[in-house]
């Protein structure tokens, strides 16, 4: 294993992953990646395919097999640090032993921040498509295989972004910048394919907005989701930086 740092950061759907992203393209020594493994999940679980926006352009244009995406992310070494955010459904039955090679961070979010927000793009999600019990799923595997990890609460960040990017930079060990905190309102070259359905709103920002509950009532058709998804968020929270 080479010095290099290898982030992989593991998350929910409407999770801020993708202002994250943006934060970490901010420094000079790091180089970010968007969702390396979608084009495998859609391949191998064609039921997503269908419901998923731009699913053919992502398949026609990354790479599907799931194998040699993990290839790449243990061999780049353009920067000394990479940034690979990921959708923890994404991993499928692919085999996790690359994990011990990478620095692990679950995002999270309240499901009734949450579910909501996803639910305008994707309807009637599963418990499968908003990643709460992957997440515990993951974490148990971490601890079999005593491999470190950390847990990000979007709340926490949002309210808090510097203190928390603080922890984190430090967990990952590497120095905290304050260029983390702030970017142009803009597209980056990263971006995934599948932006104009998702990035909206992080392509209007200038850094992490802040923090505000839901207003809306909570959709009725989503409530058994909620009620199957805040078990397993109230444990995430009890790992959260």
């Amino acid at each position: 294993m080479d010095n290099m740092k290898r982030i992989c950061l593991w998350s929910g759907p409407r999770n801020i992953s993708t202002a994250l992203m943006y934060s970490f393209a901010q420094r000079d020594d790091t180089k970010v990646f968007d969702e390396p493994l979608y084009a495998y999940y859609l391949k191998y679980h064609p039921e997503a395919h269908a419901y998923h926006p731009g699913a053919q352009d992502i398949l026609n244009t990354m790479e599907n097999n799931g194998d040699n995406v993990v290839k790449m992310m243990l061999e780049e070494n353009e920067k000394p640090v990479l940034f690979f955010k990921h959708m923890t459904h994404h991993l499928l039955d692919l085999n996790r032993d690359f994990m011990k090679e990478m620095i692990n961070i679950i995002l999270t979010r309240d499901p009734e921040d949450m579910l909501p927000s996803f639910d305008k793009v994707i309807k009637n999600p599963t418990i499968d498509d908003v990643g709460y019990k992957l997440h515990l799923d993951l974490i148990n595997y971490f601890k079999n295989e005593k491999i470190s990890f950390s847990v990000l609460d979007s709340k926490k960040v949002l309210s808090n972004p510097e203190e928390v990017l603080k922890k984190l930079c430090a967990f990952i060990d590497i120095p905290f910048s304050k260029k983390m905190l702030k970017w142009s309102p803009q597209k980056i070259n990263e971006d995934g394919i599948w932006a104009e359905y998702w990035y909206n709103n992080v392509h209007k920002s200038k850094g992490f907005l802040t923090y505000k509950p839901k207003e809306d009532k909570f959709p009725e058709h989503l409530i058994p989701l909620l009620e199957k998804s805040t078990p397993y968020y109230k444990q995430l929270l009890a790992y959260a930086l």
